[in-house]
């Protein structure tokens, strides 16, 4: 029988015959810059407050966050149910560090009713995390971004800022979250 024809049967055969952590190992937990996402996993609820603006009102915000790691230990899972102003907003996110440019991505997709996906650098340091990105509004470049400053592995505090230049920072809304179930 030709070779060829037995190579895949062969391959299949010594995949299924590993051990499932052979396939899927976890990095080390101090030896890769992943371990910095580990205090995401849990269930988190957040609250907080819009400030409002020209066309806002000021206004209350609430999360609900699941977050976990992907079976391969190499993305951080979150579905979030939010409440902005009365309005209901659904969105998956996806957190993970590239090695090719040494940078934590954020990545987020929203159900139908919102917004469109969008993908950002996000900087962690130490119990910081800012995830920053850029929009154009009325043809002028609006950064954004949002700034977490975890207190301890169970409380963070939240803020949502934007800057015209890129050094004076206008928070816009911001609020506390606390992780009310560990990840099993």
């Amino acid at each position: 029988m030709n070779s060829r024809l037995l190579l895949p049967g062969f391959l299949l055969l010594l995949v299924s015959s590993l051990p499932p952590a052979a396939v899927a190992q976890s990095p080390p937990a101090q030896e890769s810059p992943l371990h910095q996402l580990d205090v995401s996993a849990g269930h988190w609820v957040y609250h907080g407050q819009s400030l409002g603006g020209k066309r806002a009102q000021p206004s209350a915000w609430t999360w609900n966050e699941e977050c976990r790691w992907s079976a391969n230990h190499i993305f951080m899972l979150c579905s979030f149910s939010n409440t902005w102003g009365g309005k209901h907003v659904d969105s998956v996110v996806v957190d993970t560090y590239s090695r090719k440019d040494g940078a934590f991505w954020h990545y987020e997709i929203f159900d139908d009713s919102a917004d469109k996906p969008f993908a950002s650098k996000m900087q962690i340091d130490g119990a910081t995390r800012t995830e920053s990105w850029t929009e154009t509004r009325k043809g002028k470049s609006v950064r954004q971004r949002i700034v977490y400053e975890f207190a301890s592995p169970r409380k963070v505090t939240v803020q949502f800022q934007r800057s015209q230049d890129g050094t004076h920072w206008q928070t816009t809304a911001s609020g506390t979250g606390e992780k009310t179930q560990e990840q099993p």
